[in-house]
This record gives C-alpha cells, structure tokens and sequence, in this order.
C-alpha cells in the first residue's frame, strides 16, 4: 500500500512541477509550496492567488475526472481549497477550472458522490467522478500536451 501511495505522489509531485516551470515562464515570482498544505499547491505572487494541481491519468481508461470532497470522514480537496484555479492533467491535457465551476458542474447535473477507498488509500473518500465531456466546458481553460504520456 505505501509503494503505491509512494509511487503515486512522486508522479504528483513531477505533474506540480511541470506545471510550476510552465506558470513561472510568465510569472517568475512563482514558487511551489513545500509539504503539505491543503489549501493549494503553487502561488503565483504577480496575481496573489494559489493553483492546486491534480494528476488523474487513469481518466484515459475511464472517462471520468475523480473529484475528492471528504476523506476519512472529513472535508477534502474542493470542499478546503482555497486556490483559484485547479489544474486537473488526465494524461494528456492540463484542464484549467476554477474551483466553483467545478461546483456549478456538480450543482447544475445533478451529480452525485460515490465513496470508495482509492487505490493506496487506508481510508474511504468521498468523491464525484464527472464524465470529462461534462466537466470539460466548464474550463476556462484547456491545454493539450502531446508529449505527455
């Protein structure tokens, strides 16, 4: 269980600082934060205001983007976040939503959350898997990056 956990976080971390590298060529000032902290991942100090970056490959195979809103029975993710903008890579591109989108998303299709203990995981969460063609429009963004595998 800890390989995979283990495993799963160095490609989390690569994803950040891929995505850190491409944030800074137009805001230098831009720095990840170090450890955890639940509230984002980078902070771009030129716009004053966090990114959090999430890694859900396994999209490809499913068609779904794996939403996290409670974990071991506490808030998670969209329900702590306080970045503005979320920037999901499912493998191939790096979908740009702002948190409260992803709400609108939620909200305006009726979905609903499953609970189920990811891969790795010792405890349950509570997550909505959103079809990517449902989710996607509600970006503002989308950039697509061929030479992700």
């Amino acid at each position: 269980m800890i390989e995979v956990f283990e495993k799963d976080l160095a490609v989390g971390v690569e994803q950040e600082r891929r995505i850190l590298k491409q944030i800074k060529s137009k805001y230098p000032k831009t720095y990840k934060i170090e450890g955890y902290y639940k509230e984002w991942d980078i902070f771009i100090p030129e716009k004053n205001f966090g990114v959090e970056v999430k890694y859900d490959k396994k999209s490809q195979e499913t068609g779904n983007i794996v939403i996290e809103v409670e974990f071991d029975g506490k808030p998670s993710a969209l329900q702590t976040t306080k970045a503005e903008y979320w920037i999901i890579f499912d493998g191939k591109d790096d979908v740009w939503i702002k948190p409260g989108r992803i709400e609108d998303c939620i909200i305006q299709n009726g979905l609903r959350y499953a609970e189920f203990t990811g891969r790795g995981d010792r405890h349950s969460k509570k997550a909505f898997l959103i079809k990517k063609e449902v989710l996607y429009p509600y970006a503002d963004k989308i950039i697509t990056n061929s030479l992700q595998s």
